[in-house]
């Protein structure tokens, strides 16, 4: 165990023991396929009872520099941020698992770790190529409601359930996309050459684009990074939130682009009619610099799914280059 797990084996049955109860023994733990930015492991106990740790490392975040630099500029990385999103959305009856317990003493550990509930079930895509059409089909308009139960949660003030608890953000949210934008297309011009020749013409279009945009007040509750790896469906067909550090209220454009990229065909169960035409090209260009960006740093930081992080990269650098020709 000591092998695939921030804790050794006597660590990991004390802190299980803590919160359940001496009769949860630890029987198995592995390693799950998770994200960039935290570690999760399954825990399983020898009376059938599961349940996921997560571990909030810097040192194997593959954003610990920027984050370290503060050049993220919505936060998406932090156990307090995980908390208080959990609470926030279990409170508005928009699914996600559950919390058990979250330490971030950092007495014993350099790194904030929780437990969180097991959703026995899979992930929204593994749905696309599901044999059953009418299984299909449930499942999607479940995440479409889901998702519109969760945009319609609306403020007149931008920023995550935190912020707005301590106070409020000025200004209008989508020009921290366009700072964003900027930054990223100065690091991929850096590594891709067609990108770094035409830097000029992607942030001329980056300005018209953006220059388009009427100011408004109307911000709905949003995932931050919505893909169907990110929806877990339970076996009775319910689907959960899960990496929910980046929920904040925002542009539901900035979402629904992303939506449309990561669900391709299967958008239409998400899509939503009243969306703001400009704010939806703005934001679909931002989307492609930064994953542009965002694909190139994991390649360079040694991602383990290298082809992923390089087709990423390179579908997203030509997509970028579309709008300019």
């Amino acid at each position: 165990m000591d092998d695939i797990c921030h804790f050794d084996q006597a660590a990991l049955q004390e802190y299980i023991g803590k919160v359940f109860g001496n009769a949860y023994l630890v029987s198995s733990v592995s390693k799950m396929q998770g994200g960039a930015q935290k570690v999760v492991y399954k825990v399983n106990c020898t009376n059938g009872f599961s349940c996921v740790l997560y571990i909030w490392d810097l040192s194997m975040n593959f954003f610990q520099q920027e984050i370290e630099e503060n050049n993220i500029n919505i936060q998406s990385y932090s156990s307090d941020l995980f908390a208080f999103n959990n609470r926030f959305l279990t409170e508005n009856s928009i699914r996600t698992p559950a919390l058990y317990n979250l330490n971030n003493e950092r007495t014993q550990y350099s790194y904030d770790y929780a437990l969180v509930e097991y959703i026995s079930g899979q992930k929204a895509e593994a749905y696309f190529g599901h044999p059953d059409p009418r299984v299909q089909e449930h499942v999607l308009q479940q995440v479409g409601a889901l998702v519109t139960a969760m945009h319609s949660n609306e403020r007149n003030i931008y920023g995550t359930p935190q912020q707005l608890h301590n106070g409020s953000n000025q200004g209008q949210c989508h020009l921290l996309q366009l700072d964003n934008a900027k930054l990223q297309l100065s690091y991929a011009a850096k590594h891709i050459e067609f990108i770094g020749a035409n830097q000029e013409k992607i942030l001329d279009k980056l300005y018209e684009l953006e220059a388009r945009i009427k100011p408004r007040r109307q911000y709905g509750l949003i995932h931050g990074e919505l893909g169907p790896d990110h929806v877990l469906v339970n076996d009775r067909l319910d689907p959960f939130l899960i990496d929910i550090e980046g929920v904040q209220f925002f542009d539901i454009e900035h979402e629904h682009s992303f939506l449309e990229l990561r669900f391709g065909k299967f958008y239409r169960y998400l899509k939503n009619d009243s969306l703001d035409p400009d704010r939806m090209r703005f934001y679909w260009f931002h989307h492609h610099i930064s994953l542009t960006s965002g694909g190139l740093k994991l390649l360079h930081r040694g991602y383990p799914d290298q082809q992923f992080a390089g087709n990423l990269a390179k579908y997203h650098a030509e997509c970028t280059m579309r709008y300019i020709e």
